[in-house]
């Protein structure tokens, strides 16, 4: 589930699906740039705006919004549940989950820490940014009078943990959601009964219906990049442009700085391993994430490279690299922080410190639970833009440079989830030599 493009079984169907949302991107692009140029303030834009290609956009953000709490909540108390199925792997599997944990917080503060440093979304015009916040139709405009509510400080650290799922779903509130579905799935680790393999095997079921309902969604993504594309280029004009490649920029950095600074840290100080040959062993299992998009994928890969390469016991390998392909998501986590907080900037809605943490706490269990679908972290992403009062249609502004970031976070998903095999693998070993002295 690490990737946004689906396992080898669909790459033909993925890849024309991810040539299609590109076309959509750039007909939209161009077709808005066009009209910016031409006929910027002419009636029929704003009839075709907020007749056909607004109601399109909402159309489709609202069938994500319908299939997003059971596909995030199924997909987390699955991948946690996972962990325990295996009892003499129960302390490994906490262990990876700590790990895992601390790791994906670190890559969201990278993240979080850049985009506010270079503010690739900032300098828009104000008078241009709620211009487009006034017309972005009523999906926005609720979420917008949604934000006004949402609390803030002790309030807001109390409010993650819910006192009624039922009324926090039905509210939106994924980070409440989450956290229940967080315990959920702690719960299923500690209670090993046939009760409740029965209600494992539910969730894997609602896991792949909804899995399933969001690729069919997401067919519909070129028609609808195309219609966000075209309503953000004809009130924006070429600043887009200049602000995209900024934001592509700051994503690629960030990316860079976990996996050249803070892997090598990680496997020189707790693994006790030269970075350098440790970067060489895992080449193999890289190049081929980067060319295919997908953990799952290169999951044989990276499992064939933890054993012969790098040495590690084949129990951990296994264990440690088929969680991660599930939970271990760091660069998806730093998309998804990258991504809200350059929406934010560009539409001119200012996020505090307190939001900005509740982000990164979205971020980092959403990593967890992303579906292994093209785009699958779009629905996380909505949801979060959601939370804190962003215009979700935005996401179409970064749809058509998706697949190639992909590819870069892929490849570092997969690297992560070689270091991590790799860091618990050098503490199990440390453990042993404690009980045998």
């Amino acid at each position: 589930m690490t990737s946004d493009a689906p396992d080898s079984g669909g790459k033909t169907a993925a890849l024309s699906l991810q040539w299609q949302m590109l076309a959509g991107f750039l007909i939209g692009l161009i077709l808005g740039l066009g009209v910016y140029m031409a006929a910027p303030d002419a009636r029929w834009v704003d009839a075709v705006t907020t007749y056909v290609t607004g109601p399109i956009g909402q159309v489709f953000l609202r069938l994500l919004f319908m299939l997003v709490i059971p596909l995030l909540v199924s997909a987390l108390i699955v991948g946690i549940a996972d962990m325990g199925e295996m009892r003499s792997l129960r302390r490994i599997g906490l262990r990876t989950l700590l790990y895992t944990l601390v790791v994906s917080g670190i890559a969201v503060v990278i993240s979080l820490a850049l985009v506010n440093l270079l503010r690739p979304g900032g300098g828009v015009d104000p008078a241009t940014a709620q211009a487009m916040l006034a017309d972005a139709g009523a999906g926005a405009k609720a979420v917008l009078a949604r934000s006004g509510d949402t609390p803030t400080g002790m309030a807001a650290l109390i409010a993650i943990i819910p006192d009624n799922i039922v009324a926090a779903m039905a509210n939106n509130d994924i980070l409440a959601v989450m956290v229940f579905a967080l315990f959920f799935g702690i719960g299923l680790v500690l209670v090993q009964t046939d009760q409740s393999k029965i209600l494992l095997n539910a969730m894997e079921g609602l896991f792949d219906v909804s899995m399933r309902l969001i690729g069919i969604v997401i067919r519909l993504a070129p028609i609808a990049i195309a219609c966000f594309m075209f309503n953000l280029a004809a009130q924006f004009g070429w600043d887009l442009l200049i602000r995209l490649s900024a934001y592509v920029g700051v994503v690629l950095l960030a990316l860079a700085i976990q996996m050249f600074v803070v892997y090598p840290l990680l496997i020189a100080l707790l693994a006790r391993r030269s970075p350098l040959a440790f970067f060489a062993a895992v080449q193999e299992a890289s190049v081929m994430a980067f060319a295919t998009a997908s953990s799952n994928a290169t999951l044989p890969t990276a499992i064939r490279v933890a054993e012969d390469k790098l040495h590690l016991p084949r129990r951990i390998a296994r264990f440690v690299l088929t969680i991660g392909a599930t939970a271990n998501q760091n660069g998806t986590a730093m998309f998804e922080g990258i991504t809200v907080l350059f929406l934010a900037q560009f539409f001119g809605v200012d996020l505090s410190l307190a939001q900005q943490l509740m982000v990164m706490l979205v971020c980092i269990l959403g990593g967890v639970g992303t579906a292994g679908v093209p785009a699958g972290s779009l629905p996380v992403v909505a949801m979060i833009l959601g939370m804190v009062g962003v215009p979700p249609e935005g996401i179409g502004l970064v749809l058509g440079v998706d697949r190639f970031l992909d590819m870069c976070r892929t490849s570092l998903n997969v690297t992560g989830d070689l270091v991590a095999a790799t860091v618990i693998a050098a503490g199990e070993e440390d453990g042993r030599e404690r009980i045998a002295a």
